[in-house]
């Protein structure tokens, strides 16, 4: 009777044993899991995190440059055009002066005649100057105010 007693306590120490041990691996197994799974998903989200910041920075960097290149464009046809208009205008009113005096110096025979004509041809210069330069001041802030209004509605889309 004592040696059942005795076989039987060693067996349920044993079978404690092996249940305490195998409760022991199971928790540190599950641990171990917790603790990759949990490292896995901070990962991933660090990841998707850092792609997202970097697919911003790149779309702002692009839509910069854009931006840039687009009023530097614009300045650049503007200052052009503006040039080109400033141009042609001095060469027409040169041309108009040169002709004025040309036919005025041909013309002309008597001193008093040529006086006056001299006086008209710098009346004349004079208007035709500050009509030019009404016009080109209009026409330079038409193009100013179209620029300015694209550059807004570029930025703005």
């Amino acid at each position: 009777v004592v040696v059942v007693v005795v076989v039987v306590v060693v067996v349920v120490v044993v079978v404690v044993f092996v249940v305490v041990v195998v409760l022991m691996v199971l928790v540190l197994v599950a641990v171990v899991v917790v603790v990759v799974v949990v490292v896995l998903v901070v990962v991933v989200v660090v990841f998707v995190v850092v792609v997202v910041v970097v697919v911003v920075f790149v779309a702002v960097v692009v839509v910069f440059v854009v931006v840039v290149v687009v009023v530097v464009v614009v300045v650049v046809v503007v200052v052009v055009v503006v040039v080109v208009v400033v141009v042609v205008v001095l060469v027409v009113v040169v041309v108009v002066v040169v002709v004025v005096v040309f036919v005025v110096v041909v013309v002309d025979v008597v001193v008093v005649v040529a006086v006056v004509d001299v006086v008209v041809v710098v009346v004349v210069v004079v208007v035709v100057f500050v009509v030019v330069v009404d016009v080109v001041v209009v026409v330079v802030e038409v193009v100013v105010v179209v620029v300015v209004f694209v550059v807004v509605v570029v930025v703005v889309v």
